[in-house]
């Protein structure tokens, strides 16, 4: 009689927890169910061995600071950071030099305007939050600092956490690429309110951000040619370096771990073999 009662509040309990999550994630489901996942980029940076392209993260800084940088903040980027991707000591004091900064107070206690160094974040194109919505539509842009590794297929953190994940789930650099591609004229039925804008790969297909990128909306400084694709693929590439600057780093430690570990084995199988030999 005990563990009928034990089975059967087991039961119910399990039946609330799978009714709780039906609900919270539904919605999701959803507005996501019809979206197609963005392809797969090959990326210079995936894989054990994988590194960033430093000419193109050198141009989706550029994109970043004359196309996204209107709107969207770097927060977490100092300019220093930039010889990370290849950027001489000069090239950096000059890129910052470009920007002022409010800095202060001074012995008179007022706050004050100075050209940028390289000690600097990037600046936001906004004073506050409220100010940054205020402008948007009532929406802060968001900062784009992580934004590759804040942003999975779908990019809803509900739907990512309380299901599982499909095989081949896409990760951020692929979803930033395909979002920035993504955008074209709504299909016919497909009404678009009033301020947005159709994306194919944004949940929903209605987006609040206007196409960001057009054909030689730059003029890339190693004469590149300023496609739409070019310009998704370098900024995605500078931005994924943003999200994880010690990507290299860290790889290369992991390698030197395993070749470590490799050597280890080795030698621990031969001092087992020379112990246990007069044994066998």
């Amino acid at each position: 009689m005990r563990n009928s009662m034990i089975k059967l509040m087991k039961s119910i309990v399990a039946a609330l927890a799978v009714a709780g999550i039906a609900t919270v994630t539904t919605p999701a489901v959803h507005a996501a169910g019809d979206t197609p996942k963005p392809p797969r980029q090959h990326w210079s940076f995936s894989g054990l061995f994988g590194t960033f392209d430093r000419a193109s993260a050198q141009r989706g800084l550029q994109v970043y600071r004359e196309v996204c940088a209107a709107c969207h903040s770097l927060e977490l980027v100092h300019f220093r950071h930039l010889a990370g991707i290849g950027y001489k000591e000069d090239q950096i004091k000059a890129m910052a030099a470009e920007v002022e900064v409010t800095d202060g107070p001074n012995d008179d206690g007022e706050m004050f305007e100075r050209p940028g160094i390289p000690a600097d974040r990037f600046p936001s194109p906004f004073p506050n939050a409220k100010a940054a919505a205020a402008a948007n539509n009532g929406k802060a842009p968001p900062d784009l600092s992580l934004i590759t590794k804040a942003r999975n297929h779908g990019g809803d953190s509900a739907l990512r956490f309380s299901i599982k994940q499909p095989a081949g789930f896409t990760l951020g650099p692929d979803y930033l690429y395909g979002l920035l591609t993504g955008y074209e004229d709504a299909p016919p039925g497909f009404e678009v309110s009033e301020g947005g804008a159709y994306n194919k790969y944004y949940p929903g297909h209605v987006i609040a951000m206007a196409a960001p990128l057009a054909d030689e909306a730059v003029e890339y400084q190693d004469g590149t040619k300023a496609t739409i694709a070019q310009m998704a693929k370098d900024v995605t590439v500078f931005l994924a370096w943003t999200a994880e600057p010690e990507l290299e780093a860290r790889k290369a430690m992991g390698i030197r771990v395993l070749l470590f570990l490799i050597i280890m084995t080795g030698l621990l199988y031969a001092v087992k073999r020379k112990v246990w030999e007069d044994v066998h």
